[in-house]
């Protein structure tokens, strides 16, 4: 089975897919994410942790999500809800992609130093996670431990590809493909035909 996407362009339609972009290499992605998403007929609001804002920036997230994007908890403005409580509320899937090992723990562990962990604490709607990350660092026992805690939790994970990685090794640890990502995304949020 080929892992494109399904040509219809209204597959997510009503679906709110909130996008957490963490501190990985592989963050300029998200860009075409943002777009395969909306083009698939979601409503598209990106969550950005600060490590994320040196590898990409949230005035191109936010201009191909056509939504403001959320950075910190800090800089919530526009009535009384905590803004980040409201898109957990909004959220028919948190999709993290980049996940990096640090978002990994916070989530695995319930801390929430930052806007996208608390956002994740909030979420009722499907987690599913892509890591990317250094193969020593996704193989170590610590974070296979905290992915398969994040499983028994009902968290989806993408697992990560083999390929030449950004420190210049090869082997697994590479995000998995936009179009993986994407056909993931629509199996999970539309019923089976």
């Amino acid at each position: 089975m080929s892992d494109q996407p399904p040509a219809s362009n209204a597959l997510l339609s009503g679906k709110t897919v909130v996008l957490g972009v963490s501190g990985s290499i592989a963050a300029y992605k998200s860009a075409d994410l943002v777009s395969e998403l909306r083009r698939a007929g979601a409503d598209v609001f990106v969550v950005m942790t600060e490590a994320a804002s040196h590898f990409i920036t949230s005035l191109t997230l936010g201009t191909l999500s056509r939504n403001p994007v959320t950075t910190s908890m800090w800089e919530e403005e526009g009535g009384w809800e905590p803004g980040h409580i409201e898109l957990a509320d909004r959220a028919d899937m948190l999709l993290v992609a980049p996940a990096t090992a640090n978002q990994i723990g916070n989530f695995a562990n319930g801390c929430a130093p930052d806007v996208l962990s608390s956002i994740y604490l909030a979420t009722k709607g499907k987690v599913m996670m892509v890591p990317a990350m250094n193969g020593k660092m996704y193989h170590h026992p610590t974070t296979q431990a905290n992915l398969a805690k994040l499983g028994e939790l009902g968290v989806q994970v993408i697992e990560p590809v083999e390929g030449e990685l950004a420190c210049g090794y090869e082997g697994s640890g590479k995000m998995a493909s936009i179009a993986t990502i994407l056909k993931k995304t629509i199996d999970s949020l539309t019923p089976a035909s």
